[in-house]
């Protein structure tokens, strides 16, 4: 890692896969990021850039990498060792924090402040935002886990309708599904999700809402 790759990342700016930070806040805050990165396609985090691409530097880096480590231990479940590298650029210290799509999904964040009861939370990216995932997220989450049960399916009359619905309207969310072939949220939830996990439909995740598409044509 060296100053053309800071350059680099100054040029894309924040996204699904970068984050900028001014400076190294709290176990908790660095622990959401890092879950988010883990849980989706992995990212980098730089600390000591402001939200307007200047690079202010950090103050400690002995004591925020310290910081970081805690958080990826202690406030990650499963925990997260990133590859945490310190770039000199322009006189100052730019630490990067290097996240690989995890193959131990889904990770939970620890002691979440905002969640009831401190209840953990799995969270997710979502364009350059960290998000709370969903059920049928998590449980997708779940089955791309190495020890996740094998799969077993059956395409009945409902996953029949569904696939002439979708045929017309190119998408579906839970509440539709479960309005159109009459069963509980709960139960539609399930069929979406195993009919993702067989190729079948792909779940795509915006800030506001959770729908499905047909991943294949004809």
């Amino acid at each position: 890692m060296n100053r053309k790759d800071i350059d680099a990342f100054l040029a894309e700016g924040e996204g699904a896969r970068l984050e900028f930070k001014r400076k190294v806040s709290s176990p908790e805050k660095i622990a959401r990021t890092l879950v988010a990165f883990a849980n989706t396609k992995g990212g980098a985090i730089l600390f000591g850039v402001d939200d307007d691409k200047s690079v202010v530097g950090v103050d400690s880096e002995k004591a925020e990498v310290e910081m970081i480590k805690t958080a990826g231990n202690l406030y990650c479940d499963p925990s997260i060792d990133p590859v945490v590298d310190i770039v000199a650029y322009n006189g100052r210290d730019v630490i990067v924090v290097t996240v690989p799509e995890s193959g131990e999904k889904p990770h939970y964040l620890v002691r979440d402040e905002d969640g009831p009861d401190g209840e953990p939370r799995a969270l997710i990216r979502i364009n350059d935002k960290t998000v709370i995932a969903s059920r049928e997220m998590i449980q997708i989450l779940e089955a791309g886990n190495p020890n996740a049960p094998p799969l077993r399916i059956a395409i009945g009359d409902w996953e029949r309708r569904l696939f002439e619905y979708l045929l017309k309207h190119e998408r579906v969310t839970v509440k539709e599904f479960s309005d159109l072939v009459e069963i509980p949220l709960r139960q539609a939830s399930r069929i979406l999700v195993r009919l993702v996990r067989a190729g079948l439909l792909r779940l795509h995740a915006t800030e506001r809402e959770e729908f499905y598409t047909r991943s294949f044509d004809g």
